[in-house]
């Protein structure tokens, strides 16, 4: 989501007739766009912010800092950072440019409307329903952008059908909770509406999303995702927690089994679904039967990848309010360490047997001198003896090694 948002800033200063700078040190403006989900990322931001407090004192650099730091009131922010010229709630791109033209004594007449690239990338995100109605008591996300909004489907349309003039071969659709997209429109209307309404863009070759609730997953979205030839067979659902006792603390709507349920459902319906998952470790009062039942549950399953992360404290969530953090960093670290071992196994298991068969990659880009690309199923693949003639094409190779984390692959 913060790609998306920077990219539509970037257009818009681009607009104004800057140029980027790729070192900070010598940039007259700085827009920083930020993600706090975990401690280590406001983290980043906020040493950031002390150096850059020390380049301003040396030059006139404007500094703006949007995305979830900004809070709703930035008044202790600006007290805290009075360095910053600018606070922007994520999304604001119009008062971000608006405030930076104004700066440089210029107009912004054109250049805050329909802020999609001139020359796109084969693969983009385009946001579709922001914010979230949720309210998991880990989570910050509802309070720093909101509840659940939802883009018009026209808007949307026209907005890939943009991109997919410009060159751009794959979208992947973003919210977070993506699942949830259209309930709040007028008409109502869903994802699967949505994928079949794109579906038929001429030159628009996949269709990917992110990210899923379990309980948004239905049983019409499932079909979708096996009817429709441009949708790829891979899916993000978070399970966060493998007891119950700890999913209820987190508000999270559903119990193992039925977590378990909608595994099932899903890979009765799409046999080669990829399938992908997200697990909080160390959450307040994990035991380590509660960690276990993590741990089963994900022998149980066999997930494809797993985003796995220690619990942090997040000002302003029902959890950093009423429940104490008594999980030891040490444990964490210890509990997050055996996730990781355990899927590298997993994942090194899947691929094998990926050995000597034949999959599409669409050719993204060039890595440490080795092109790469992903499958339908979202497999990291580097193929062999190609040049940068075959970026942004779909090209049929075949598995010649693999390792945990991606496949490599010979054109066929």
């Amino acid at each position: 989501m913060n790609v998306a948002d920077s990219q539509r800033v970037d257009v818009g200063l681009k607009r104004l007739g800057l140029d980027e700078e790729k070192n900070i040190e010598d940039a007259d403006i700085v827009v920083l766009n930020t993600c706090v989900v975990r401690q280590s990322a406001e983290d980043t931001a906020t040493g950031l912010l002390g150096k850059l407090a020390k380049q301003k004192k040396r030059k006139s650099t404007f500094i703006c800092v949007t995305g979830c730091m900004v809070e709703s009131t930035t008044k202790t922010l600006a007290e805290r950072f009075p360095q910053v010229d600018l606070w922007a709630k994520p999304q604001d791109t119009p008062k971000i440019i608006e405030n930076i033209a104004d700066f440089l004594d210029l107009s912004s007449d054109g250049c805050v409307e329909n802020l999609i690239p001139e020359k796109s990338k084969f693969t983009e995100f385009v946001p579709i329903v922001q914010g979230c109605d949720k309210f998991c008591t880990f989570c910050v996300i509802p309070y720093r952008r909101g509840r659940e909004t939802s883009k018009p489907m026209d808007q949307i349309f026209d907005e890939i059908k943009q991109l997919v003039d410009n060159g751009t071969k794959e979208v992947t659709l973003l919210g977070q909770n993506v699942d949830s997209y259209g309930h709040d429109l007028n008409p109502k209307m869903d994802l699967s509406d949505l994928m079949h309404n794109i579906h038929d863009i001429s030159k628009l070759l996949r269709i990917r999303f992110l990210t899923s609730h379990p309980n948004d997953m239905s049983i019409k979205l499932i079909n979708t995702i096996k009817d429709l030839p441009k949708v790829c067979k891979c899916i993000n659902l978070p399970f966060q927690a493998g007891s119950n006792r700890i999913l209820a603390n987190m508000r999270r709507g559903y119990t193992r089994d039925q977590f378990l349920r909608k595994i099932d459902q899903i890979r009765n319906i799409i046999p080669d679904v990829t399938l992908t998952t997200d697990l909080i470790v160390g959450f307040p009062g994990e035991t380590e039967l509660d960690f276990l039942d993590s741990i089963n549950l994900l022998k149980e399953v066999n997930f494809d990848k797993v985003h796995v992360a220690a619990y942090s404290e997040r000002k302003g969530t029902f959890a950093f309010r009423q429940i104490e953090d008594d999980i030891p960093q040490k444990t964490k670290r210890e509990r997050l360490n055996e996730v990781n071992k355990l899927q590298d196994t997993v994942q090194n298991n899947l691929n094998s047997k990926y050995l000597n068969k034949f999959y599409e990659v669409l050719i993204e880009g060039k890595n440490r001198d080795k092109y790469y690309g992903r499958t339908e199923g979202d497999k990291l693949v580097y193929v062999e003896n190609l040049n940068e003639t075959f970026i942004g094409q779909i090209l049929k190779t075949r598995i010649i090694d693999f390792s945990p984390y991606s496949l490599i692959a010979e054109k066929n």
